[in-house]
């Protein structure tokens, strides 16, 4: 079954897709460098894992969800993939309104957590409230999934295996941005020429993930 999915001509979308999506600097990224220059390297590992489990957390509610949505109807599933691509058209509108330099605090747009203490532990459980407790991780996987689902196969194996492979991709950018930030230190507190490339790469992501989703062949997936 997964091996159906991983050979089908979509995944390979779904791999492009989901790397420049965790390439590119975002809030979750923001946040993971704010934790590194600040508290350090181990800390900023600890975030990395964190997020990681927060956001494979809404990747399963999501899958879920569009299961059993499957399940119930053909239709609505697919009034929902397209319903998918319009938000992620919104997604890309957002991205590209927000400008890097708006605000000087890299984390300000992600609920406010203080750190009592600096153990691995506290800052893992931080990260990881950050990620689980954000509506748009959730909203973002159910309107990304659907796009790279075979209709002949079961859908909840699928889901669940394509937000777990988003999420290692993302595991392995973030660890890269953690090093780096660990390396360059306060010379990445005021990158905006970079999270300024990063708008235009996750829009321009956004807005292929979209036409993906309105002009594939839904029965082109082996």
């Amino acid at each position: 079954m997964i091996m159906t999915l991983i050979s089908s001509p979509g995944f390979l979308t779904f791999l492009l897709a989901s790397l420049l999506l965790a390439i590119a600097p975002g809030p979750g990224v923001m946040y993971l460098l704010t934790r590194t220059l600040s508290l350090g390297r181990a800390a900023g590992l600890a975030s990395v894992h964190g997020v990681a489990i927060g956001n494979l957390a809404n990747a399963a509610l999501a899958s879920l969800g569009l299961a059993a949505l499957m399940a119930a109807s053909a239709t609505a599933f697919t009034v929902v993939k397209f319903v998918g691509a319009a938000y992620l058209v919104v997604l890309a509108v957002q991205t590209l309104r927000v400008k890097p330099e708006a605000s000087s605090d890299p984390g300000a747009s992600l609920p406010a957590m203080r750190v009592v203490g600096h153990s691995a532990a506290r800052v893992f459980r931080d990260g990881f409230l950050v990620a689980l407790l954000n509506p748009k991780t959730a909203l973002f996987f159910a309107a990304l999934l659907p796009q790279f689902i075979l209709p002949a196969v079961a859908p909840l194996p699928q889901t669940l295996f394509l937000g777990s492979v988003f999420v290692a991709i993302a595991v392995c950018t973030d660890t890269l941005y953690v090093c780096a930030a660990a390396a360059f230190a306060q010379r990445l507190k005021r990158d905006a020429p970079a999270r300024g490339l990063g708008r235009y790469l996750a829009a321009a992501t956004f807005i292929g993930l979209a036409a993906y989703a309105a002009f594939a062949n839904p029965r082109a997936t082996r």
